[in-house]
């Protein structure tokens, strides 16, 4: 098979010929230190790993859409740990917005909400811009690129996350999304039922999804973020009506989970997602039990994830790494399986990816 066959095949709940890996996108800080600075075209060449790139649409907006939105950048320094931070100003007809941002050399986190209540929702809600399209010739690009040998995914077009709670949850808060939720469902459902009316109207005006895989859910959804009752209330109506949207234009869904998902398996499953990731393992934190998750809706779902990178590539040793995959692929013995770190990594000795990728390979299926 073909790399681009081998997902393929997991992503349709069928066996390849062997278990195909993935990373969850290569951090720059990674590829910095121990890849020479490399791209990530050129990592997955050196690690001899079937590449999954990660590019979204472009998306077009016209001069008219940011009138009512003019925001300028403002840097607040460096301080002494190398934290950068900075500040947005938005000015709409309606009154002031703004949020603060930072970031050290892994990663960037919000410090301060853009949405802080109702008046602020609502000054986003009436003029933030949309897109008129989004533009597929990134990802097309890509695509032509690698040819056969692998696949392209992302997300599509979201506000933060992939649906409307965890989107919302990084404009407003977790915090503040679960009180609200208790105190004020009303409006928490007008607010999910507004990302998700402006999400669709731009998907759905730009035609065929060119992605293979586009990347619904996140993190806020996880059952040990939210109880399953409040992801039956406020996560699964709206990637209901998403995922049917997405599959009318073609495309193949994942539903990500970071953390608990175990008791979450059968409402992924009536969201009408096509897969599940991380199958974090609760060595990192998570509650994944994959053989466990394979008996119950392993027909049903892919699953991508599962591998502790902590243990695996930044402690462990080639053969550790080789263990743990082919325990994984003995936990999900009948294909529909992508195996792939947990989330993203940022440390790890090259030699530990290399054995990922060999051990993969010499997990045949029968």
């Amino acid at each position: 098979m073909t790399g681009r066959e081998r997902f393929m095949a997991a992503i349709h709940n069928q066996k390849p010929d062997h278990l195909p890996c993935q990373v969850h996108n290569w951090m720059d800080s990674y590829l910095e230190s121990y890849m020479s600075g490399m791209d990530v075209w050129a990592a997955y060449e050196a690690v001899g790993m079937d590449p999954v790139i990660y590019v979204e649409p472009a998306r077009i907006y016209s001069d008219a859409d940011w009138a009512n939105w003019q925001w300028k950048r403002t840097d607040l320094g460096v301080d002494k740990e190398g934290v950068s931070r900075w500040r947005i100003d938005v000015e709409t007809p309606g009154g002031m917005l703004w949020e603060e941002f930072a970031a050290n050399p892994f990663t960037q986190w919000v410090t301060k909400h853009m949405i802080e209540g109702e008046r602020e929702f609502d000054l986003w809600d009436r003029y933030s811009p949309l897109p008129r399209k989004l533009e597929w010739a990134p990802v097309l690009a890509a695509k032509e690129r690698l040819g056969d040998r692998g696949i392209v995914r992302s997300g599509c077009f979201d506000f933060g996350q992939g649906s409307p709670w965890q989107s919302f949850a990084s404009m407003y808060g977790t915090v503040e999304c679960i009180m609200d939720a208790v105190d004020k469902p009303d409006w928490m459902h007008h607010v999910l039922g507004r990302l998700l009316e402006k999400k669709l109207s731009v998907i759905e005006r730009s035609g065929r999804v060119h992605l293979d895989v586009v990347e619904l859910g996140g993190g806020a959804g996880s059952s040990t973020v939210i109880s399953p009752a409040m992801h039956r209330e406020f996560c699964l109506p709206y990637d209901q009506k998403q995922n049917q949207l997405f599959h009318s234009l073609g495309a193949k869904t994942v539903y990500h989970l970071c953390g608990g998902l175990m008791p979450l398996l059968e409402i992924v499953v009536e969201n009408g997602s096509d897969g599940l990731e991380t199958m974090t393992p609760a060595s990192m934190g998570g509650d994944c039990d994959l053989a466990e998750a394979t008996r119950r809706v392993g027909d049903k779902l892919f699953f991508t994830g599962g591998f502790d990178q902590n243990e695996g590539f930044e402690k462990g040793t080639p053969e550790a790494v080789r263990r743990q995959v082919f325990a994984l692929h003995e936990a999900c013995p009948d294909g529909g399986y992508i195996c792939c770190p947990s989330d993203h990594f940022f440390f790890g000795d090259i030699e530990n990816v290399k054995a990922f990728v060999d051990a993969a390979k010499e997990c045949v299926y029968k």
